[in-house]
């Protein structure tokens, strides 16, 4: 082999110039995703609050017969405050994203979220559903078995299709957009990291 050929690599590769990422770009997307997410904090408990306190007030209000519908009324309302007390958990690391942190107290924050958010979009999420499913369920047999079987049937089928909508297809999609956020965030704050260290 001619030894004007050989190329040495590592040599080249230390003379390049290394582009240093733009931290005022990644700083501006961050402070962006704890905006986006304390808002959706804050719109999830009123949504869910309000929708327990309309609940409960149909109970109050109505007064159901069977146990039932009193069972399927207190699972739906245990659904939701189950699920806010978790979320809720996440409040303080939202609110620890200073703009005066290290890129590691960075890291490590986000590193916190993903792995709750990971909890509950696994294991919270499927409880909830469950709870909720079978909260519904309960609930309807009471108005369901005032109608004719084919509209009991119809309405059943219905619900249990959007419950079944949301499961397999509304809540895969919106984890996956969650994830894909965060896991962006800690590959720019890990390649600013490792930058910073070489």
């Amino acid at each position: 082999m001619d030894n004007d050929n050989n190329i040495d690599f590592k040599d080249l590769w230390k003379k390049q110039s290394v582009s240093q990422p733009d931290m005022t770009d990644l700083l501006a997307r961050i402070d962006k995703f704890k905006k986006t997410s304390l808002r959706c904090l804050w719109i999830t408990n009123i949504l869910l609050l309000a929708t327990s306190a309309f609940i409960a007030f149909i109970w109050f209000y109505y007064q159901p017969q069977f146990v039932s519908t009193k069972i399927g009324i207190v699972l739906v309302i245990l659904a939701m405050l189950i699920f806010l007390m978790v979320y809720n958990k996440l409040l303080g690391n939202y609110k620890n994203i200073e703009a005066n942190q290290t890129n590691q107290q960075y890291l490590q924050n986000l590193i916190s979220i993903k792995r709750k958010q990971n909890f509950m979009q696994k294991k919270l999420m499927t409880l909830y559903f469950v709870l909720l499913t079978v909260g519904i369920c309960l609930y309807m047999y009471e108005y369901a078995s005032r109608m004719k079987p084919f509209m009991a049937i119809l309405i059943y089928g219905m619900t249990l299709f959007w419950m079944l909508f949301n499961w397999f297809y509304i809540h895969p999609k919106q984890t996956r957009k969650q994830q894909e956020k965060i896991n962006s965030l800690i590959e720019k704050f890990e390649e600013v990291n490792h930058q910073l260290e070489s």
